[in-house]
């Protein structure tokens, strides 16, 4: 009998904790599940005092949602196609401060707290913005510098530097332990490739799989923050590459998209046609325009729909997050014609509302003509609507300039070449609102790099270098060039994109170092850090009227900055023989001064009256 209450007793307890054990997985089960929250956190006294925070966990959108806080009142609370979405939209008032909003999403009876912060403005120097005074570098992170192997290969990366196309370890460690050099060559602004995190598998950042941390094999975001701030510690400026028209397949909401038309066509590929002419053409049919902007830049790149109103303000957000987040000064706009254009133009308008001394250059890549990239810079004369971009990319000027200096002048209607194809380009500026706020550049990671044939003497390289440091707009130099970087367009962007010597422990050579350079490398850039260094204290070139005349009597093309009583001119021979120049034809700029002090090498020049200029010779001049 003792045995059989006892054997009862038994199974009574083993039901009791078979009953707390079940109990428990119930609560688990219900339990609300947040994953996900973007942004993390926010800041108050923004110019825009609505905010969106996006709640993603498994029927989320089955909680009701409450806090209680002094000025900051709930505006909406939006359920969308997909249950594990909510966009909840708050207004942060003036009067809101610092702290943590405890918000409760409830279901039933159950209740979950997730704290939201709230912030002081970030006081830090930053969004300074760029312009002709500076000097873009733009660098490929994973192919500059590799300064801590430990992040190589995590998330499923494997770093192997043999083939052209995959990772090759180099990091944000790799660029802020180059500082030096880069100050030292005379650098200004830092352009970065996208630096968001991408798969495992994508080297350039153009496949963004996480819109609001830095690539784990690139670093942190401390240790960006880290590098912007040691940047403007140095008077240098740092500009953050974005993409807008699409995300990278592996990107984290791809398994689970909030809605049927977060995605362009119906979240479906279709290919664009990249006719990127038809969004500007004044005869272009609609169907042309949407299968432009519509059509996704590849299969691995599916296409945002920006129309849709969340995704829209997620991306603003997103933007304006990380510039006062990390205080980066500037945004270059990845394929900026591809998205839909009422929505770039205003996040345009938004960002420079909340940071008026801001710039955003936006990729408009037209290779002929200049009329087009016109047509994309805010307030453009020949276009009725306004994109409020503040700067556009002169690519028409890129492709004249990659073989106008190898060629020989000739000014001939029917088949101009050399010079006289940059003067007829810049003639042509009529059409800019802004003469100011345009991006040159000779190359940059997606073209033909800007290089000599072996047999090739420095000329070239000069004058270009000479040009781009000189003419009108904002200058914009590619990783490499100063030490004379070779890759076509026709060897495949990996090898545009071929790693810095010296970035890597055991390389066998160092060309961030005059050891580990070539004597025709230490030439080239000492003659592009000599120009570099000069610039920053020439307000004629920074700030001065561009004054050019054609090349089209001598050969020679002279032009000149003028600002105020400061001038410089210069002169590009793009004949392969000596030519003498009547220096009468120049007095208009020249005016009183008698000498010319070539820049790069001291040379004093009589422009009294004839002057001598070497075949395929560059003389950039303060006057004197």
């Amino acid at each position: 009998m003792k045995n059989k209450s006892n054997s009862l007793l038994n199974q009574c307890k083993k039901n009791i904790i078979l009953s707390i054990f079940l109990l428990g997985c119930s609560l688990i089960s219900s339990a609300i599940d947040i994953s996900r929250v973007e942004p993390s956190f926010w800041w108050v006294g923004m110019q825009n005092t609505e905010l969106q925070i996006l709640v993603y966990g498994d029927q989320i959108a089955n909680s009701k949602v409450s806090f209680e806080y002094p000025g900051v009142r709930l505006k909406e609370v939006v359920n969308v196609e997909n249950p594990n979405y909510l966009f909840i939209y708050l207004d942060v008032t003036e009067s809101a401060k610092p702290g943590k909003i405890n918000i409760e999403f409830t279901e039933g009876e159950e209740k979950t707290i997730q704290p939201f912060e709230l912030k002081a403005r970030n006081s830090k120097p930053g969004a300074l913005g760029f312009s002709p005074a500076d000097v873009l570098y733009l660098i490929t992170p994973d192919r500059f510098a590799n300064g801590d192997p430990s992040n190589d290969n995590l998330e499923g990366a494997r770093v192997s530097r043999e083939g052209a196309w995959g990772r090759h370890g180099g990091d944000l460690r790799g660029i802020i332990n180059n500082f030096d050099y880069l100050q030292d060559l005379g650098i200004t602004t830092v352009w970065l490739n996208p630096v968001q995190k991408n798969g495992p598998r994508s080297y350039h950042g153009y496949a963004i799989s996480d819109f609001y941390q830095v690539d784990p094999r690139y670093g942190t975001n401390d240790e960006y923050i880290e590098m912007i701030d040691k940047a403007h510690n140095r008077g240098m400026k740092v500009v953050m590459d974005m993409i807008f028209n699409h995300c990278g397949g592996d990107h984290w909401w791809m398994k689970d998209l909030p809605t049927s038309d977060w995605l362009n066509n119906n979240n479906t590929y279709v290919q664009t046609n990249h006719n990127k002419w038809s969004i500007p053409d004044v005869h272009a049919p609609e169907s042309e325009k949407k299968r432009f902007s519509d059509g996704w830049f590849n299969r691995g790149m599916p296409d945002l729909n920006q129309k849709n109103r969340h995704l829209a303000t997620y991306l603003i957000q997103n933007s304006i997050w990380w510039i006062e987040y990390t205080r980066i000064d500037g945004i270059r706009q990845d394929t900026h014609p591809y998205a839909d254009y009422d929505f770039m133009a205003r996040w345009c308008k938004e960002v420079t509302e909340e940071y008026p001394d801001f710039n955003i250059v936006g990729e408009s890549w037209y290779p002929r003509g200049p009329g087009l990239a016109a047509w994309w810079q805010g307030n453009a004369k020949v276009s009725d609507s306004n994109s409020h971009l503040k700067t556009a990319m002169d690519f028409n000027l890129t492709f004249i300039s990659q073989t106008a200096f190898a060629e020989e002048n000739d000014p001939n209607d029917w088949h101009t070449k050399g010079l006289f194809r940059i003067y007829e380009s810049l003639a042509q500026d009529f059409l800019y609102t802004d003469l100011e706020n345009i991006l040159i550049f000779l190359d940059n990671h997606d073209l033909g790099r800007f290089s000599l044939k072996e047999d090739e003497g420095l000329w070239k390289y000069k004058q270009g270098i000479a040009f781009i440091l000189t003419t009108r707009g904002i200058p914009q130099l590619y990783y490499g060039t100063e030490i004379l970087m070779t890759g076509t367009k026709e060897e495949g962007d990996g090898v545009i994109r071929t790693d810095f010597p010296g970035g890597w422990e055991g390389d066998p050579i160092n060309a961030f170092t005059a050891e580990g350079r070539s004597a025709k490398q230490n030439e080239a850039w000492d003659y592009m850090s000599k120009l570099l260094h000069w610039r920053k204290s020439s307000k004629a070139v920074t700030e001065g009227k561009l004054v050019h005349y054609s090349p089209s009597e001598n050969d020679c093309y002279v032009y000149a900055k003028v600002n105020g009583d400061d001038t410089v001119l210069v002169i590009l021979n793009g004949s392969d023989e000596e030519r003498i120049i009547d220096t009468d034809r120049y007095s208009e700029v020249i005016g009183s001064y008698t000498k010319g002090v070539d820049v790069a090498t001291e040379q004093v020049l009589d422009l009294s009256s004839e002057l001598k200029i070497p075949a395929r010779g560059v003389y950039v001049m303060d006057l004197k």
